[in-house]
This record gives C-alpha cells, sequence and structure tokens, in this order.
C-alpha cells in the first residue's frame, strides 16, 4: 500500500496518469472498494508465452517419463503401466486408469489427446475425470450421423466426446479425425457445501478445440455411466485419466489451481457476506487515512480523506476534510503541487466531480467552484498512455 502512496505522490506524468485516476462510485453494503478504486490489490502477473504453459501452471506431462514418474500413478497407487513414446502418454488397456498424485478443486486445465485410427468399435473411448468424479468424455466422434435409430450409429448425445458424460451433451460438435489431436480447456468449479447442504453444484465450462462446448454448466451430481449419481462430499480430488480399453494417447497436460469463485465474499455478487465487507471498509478506512497523515500533497491529503469517509464515514474527520478542502482551494489558485501537473489536476477535478454527482460533497463547496473556476488543460495525447 505505501508503495501506491509513493507512486501518487512523487511519480512523474506516466504512472500518475495510470494510478491517479479518479476512482467511481463509492464503497456500499456489498461493495467494499469504489469503482476503480486504486487501493484495489492489484493481479498478480502471470507469463503466458505463445504455444506454452503459463508460469503459474504445475505441467503434468511434458513428453517425458520423468514427468510421469512424479506427477501420475495407477489406481492402486503404484506405478502405471501406460507407456510414454514420442513425447505421448499412451493408455495401456486393461491396466487401469491413472490419477495425479495432488489433489485438485478449483482449476483450470489444457490436455490434448487424440483416438487411435484403427479402433473401429471402440471409438477411442477414454474421460478426463475431474476430482476423479466429473467426467468430459473423450471419444471419435468425428462422423456423428444424425439418426433415431436405437442401433445409432454414434454414441447417445451425453456420451459423444465434449459431453458431460451422462448430463449434457456437447453445444456442437468440433471433432477431429482419428489420429489428429485435439484439446480440452476446462475451466472447473467443484460443488461448495456448508456442512450437510449442497450449497452450490459446481460448474464445468470446457473449450473443445477453441470451440465453447460447455458453458458454465452446473453439475446435477458426478456423473456415471446409465445412472444418475449424488454429488461427493469431497472438497477436492486428483485428476484422473479413463483406461476404457483403448490406447489413447495424450500430452501437453497442465493444470493452473485457480481461486473458488465463492471466496469473494467482498466485491458483491451471490456470495457477498456483509460482515466481511464492512470489515474490509473498516480496513480501508485506517489505510487511507494513514496515507493522508503522511503526504504533504493537498490534493493527495484530500483524496484520501474522502477515501477514508466513503469507506467508512465518521463525522469526527469533517473538520479534517473541511481543513483539507480549503488547502486545495489555496493550492488551486496558486497552481502548486499536484495542481501544477496538467494531467494531475485533470484527476483531481474528476474526483471533485464524482463527490459532487454521488452527493457527498455539496454542489457549491468552495473545491467544488475553485476547480471550476479554472481553464481545465487539455487532455494530454500520447501513442500510447504510459508514453506520457
Amino acid at each position: 500500500m505505501k508503495r501506491k502512496t509513493c507512486l501518487l505522490a512523487f511519480a512523474g506524468f506516466a504512472a500518475f496518469a495510470v494510478c491517479a485516476e479518479p476512482s467511481g462510485d463509492r464503497p456500499d453494503e456489498t461493495h467494499a472498494w469504489a469503482v476503480h478504486d486504486v487501493n484495489r490489490p492489484d493481479p498478480v502477473k502471470v507469463d503466458a508465452p505463445a504455444g506454452k504453459p503459463p508460469s503459474d501452471a504445475l505441467v503434468l506431462f511434458d513428453g517425458t517419463l520423468e514427468s510421469v514418474r512424479k506427477n501420475w500413478t495407477a489406481g492402486d497407487g503404484k506405478p502405471t503401466k501406460w507407456t510414454v513414446k514420442d513425447g505421448e502418454f499412451i493408455c495401456t488397456p486393461g491396466s487401469g486408469g491413472v490419477a495425479t498424485k495432488e489433489s485438485f478443486a478449483d482449476c483450470q486445465l489444457h490436455i490434448e489427446w487424440k483416438t487411435p485410427v484403427d479402433d473401429r468399435y471402440g471409438w477411442g473411448n477414454s474421460g478426463v475425470f475431474l476430482m476423479g468424479k466429473y467426467e468430459i468424455q473423450i471419444l471419435d466422434s468425428s462422423a456423428v450421423q444424425l439418426s433415431s435409430s436405437p442401433w445409432k450409429p454414434a454414441n447417445y448425445a451425453d456420451g459423444q466426446a465434449g459431453a458431460v458424460y451422462g448430463e449434457n451433451p456437447p453445444l456442437v460438435q468440433p471433432c477431429r479425425k482419428p489420429g489428429e489431436w485435439q484439446s480440452y480447456d476446462i475451466v472447473f468449479h467443484p460443488p461448495v457445501w456448508e456442512g450437510k447442504r449442497l450449497v452450490d453444484s459446481g460448474s464445468v465450462t470446457v473449450f473443445f478445440n477453441g470451440v465453447l462446448v460447455q458453458d458454465d454448466f452446473p453439475f446435477q451430481g458426478h456423473t456415471g455411466w446409465c445412472r444418475r449419481c449424488p454429488h461427493p462430499k469431497a472438497t477436492k480430488g486428483p485428476l484422473a485419466l479413463q483406461d476404457h480399453g483403448h490406447p489413447v494417447p495424450f500430452r501437453n497436460i497442465w493444470i493452473r489451481r485457480i481461486p473458488s469463485r465463492c471466496a469473494d465474499t467482498v466485491n458483491g455478487g451471490p456470495w457477498v457476506k456483509r460482515g466481511d465487507v464492512a470489515a474490509l471498509r473498516h480496513k480501508l478506512a485506517k489505510e487511507s487515512l494513514a496515507f493522508a497523515d503522511e503526504t504533504k500533497d493537498p490534493a493527495e491529503r484530500f483524496i484520501r480523506l474522502w477515501e477514508s469517509f466513503c469507506y467508512e464515514p465518521d463525522e469526527a474527520l469533517r473538520k479534517r476534510l473541511d481543513e483539507s478542502g480549503a488547502a486545495c482551494v489555496e493550492a488551486v489558485k496558486a497552481a502548486k503541487g499536484s495542481f501544477a501537473d496538467p494531467v494531475r489536476f485533470r484527476a483531481f477535478k474528476r474526483f471533485v466531480d464524482m463527490l459532487v454527482a454521488s452527493g457527498w460533497l455539496p454542489k457549491d463547496a468552495p473545491v467544488k467552484k475553485a476547480v471550476d473556476a479554472q481553464k481545465t488543460p487539455p487532455k494530454p495525447t500520447a501513442p500510447h498512455l504510459r508514453d506520457l
């Protein structure tokens, strides 16, 4: 937090233009932060080189036997009998499925597979089991023929490639021919329990060869053959690949752990908890007040004091708010400090306008009149914001 204060107070045009844009609608009972709040934590930086796993991914298979020994096991916990050849992780029919040694809950998964060319009756049957319980079907569905016959010359719709097995067919069928590599990119959210009560059924989103085939589909239970199954009570589980008696190869398998969507309890939405929002707003109010105490810049002090007041209104701050506003009026007239910087002046004016529009500051406030009386400098232009 202190890093951002220093940037705001002392950096040049480039940093200020990025960091000091004024926040918008203020915090409320279900939103801890303002819109565009500079105090909101920044995302963690992740490197995502083209054609390679993201830097925060766990690579489960990279084409080597070492990655199999490190990450995979047979169903009985012993070393798997699946083979590695030419960079492919190939099912050994009859040896049983494989599962990761680690367990996962909410995750993003990338996996590539292909169905064997000469597997006429098996259609290259396999499956990706999320948490070991929720199957995304693998099958040769490249030549699906519409038919109402009970002897349909293709698998049932909810058992084709890209299906949530037994529950939901793929939205479309982008399956390639046997022998061609295919890809799944999957976002998985497991069910959420509160004691014995299921509060969220979990869901899955699947891109099959880059095409959306499952759109945040809510699970009806764990998947099974010819039956509807209840949700398991487990909160996480291994990633598993099925041995259905066919030598299906896999490659380029990686996974990222992602936050549970129900973990966001302070930013609106179905999982918001007003107590958590209030607690965070109290913390943010104290931090903004500390920032205000540190800075000597009247514009920044004004912004930080009003931030604190909007996070957690405290009438004891009224005198300081008035004094800060008066200091800004004098600084505006003298074009001192931040008000000598056209980028900062524009940002400060927008902040004042936002306070007025939101009802926090009266329309006839002296600081509002002072900034309105000044000719607003033109918006600076540059090929890119960072070039200002």
